[in-house]
């Protein structure tokens, strides 16, 4: 098992807090380990792959912003694989102050054509995997006293939309789990809020623009027009960064009093 990555020549820092960030090798994730490093925590990537670019992407982001980070493997559609997360972050760290829980996959189909098994699958990774790492993490945050829990819903956490019902119904569960998260740790010092972002150009929506045309009987532009932005008064994606120093901020020392929230960075999407 390799050592956390650790930039030559550091500053040595006090008591740097420690993120996991799920699902982080790309898109929103790795915004907000980014967003994270730079306010110096020390931060975990995850992915399933475990590829030697997940671990030299850890060792730049070390290297980048003066901290230790490390990748550490984990299949979040498994619930072994999630706790375990926890755990080996914290045996390489010695404890865990901040958890996102950002991992999410979608399926884009009618309810009589979703396959079951993409059903599972969206359920397991956007939905329970949060409940499996954040069951995980809650001991070691109450033996400190204190930490930050933000999951990563959506818009749809909010909203529905057609052709979408693994993925809303998962994203609506993310945000009964934070509030209910947030009432037991309310006494604990521990804080967990959702961000629910609307359209953020990233992988995950690049993959659904093929299924939306389809879908929808339209092109490219015309479908990131009139049915992705068209949710959005302000008819621009909202970016990884953004995304990622909203996370920042809730895990700030001026978000202490911010729990069992949600904070939508959608353009104005769920103001209509």
């Amino acid at each position: 098992m390799s050592m956390p990555s650790t930039a030559p020549g550091a500053a040595p820092r006090t008591a740097p807090r420690t993120a996991i960030v799920t699902g982080s090798t790309s898109g929103i994730g790795l915004g907000i380990a980014r967003a994270l490093a730079a306010t110096g925590c020390n931060v975990v990537l995850n992915s399933y792959t475990d590829s030697a670019e997940d671990h030299d992407l850890a060792a730049a982001l070390a290297a980048e912003h003066g901290i230790q980070a490390a990748y550490i493997a984990a299949d979040m559609a498994k619930a072994a694989n999630c706790r375990e997360l926890v755990q080996k972050a914290c045996a390489r760290f010695g404890g865990l102050d901040i958890l996102i829980n950002n991992a999410g996959i979608q399926h884009v189909a009618a309810v009589e054509d979703l396959p079951p098994e993409k059903w599972d699958a969206i359920l397991a990774i956007n939905l329970s995997s949060a409940f499996h790492t954040t069951a995980a993490a809650i001991p070691h945050m109450k033996k400190k006293g204190a930490g930050r829990i933000v999951n990563i819903a959506s818009a749809h956490g909010l909203r529905a939309s057609p052709f979408k019902s693994a993925y809303v119904a998962a994203k609506h569960g993310v945000v009964g789990l934070t509030k209910t998260v947030a009432l037991e740790l309310a006494e604990h010092g521990i804080t967990c809020n959702a961000i629910c972002p609307g359209y953020v150009l990233t992988p995950l929506v690049e993959a659904q623009i093929p299924d939306q045309m389809k879908a929808h009987g339209m092109d490219r532009d015309k479908v990131v027009r009139e049915v992705m932005l068209a949710k959005q008064p302000t008819r621009e994606f909202a970016t990884v960064g953004q995304i990622g120093e909203t996370a920042a901020f809730l895990c700030s020392p001026a978000a202490a009093q911010i729990t069992g929230t949600t904070i939508s960075v959608d353009g104005g999407w769920t103001a209509q």
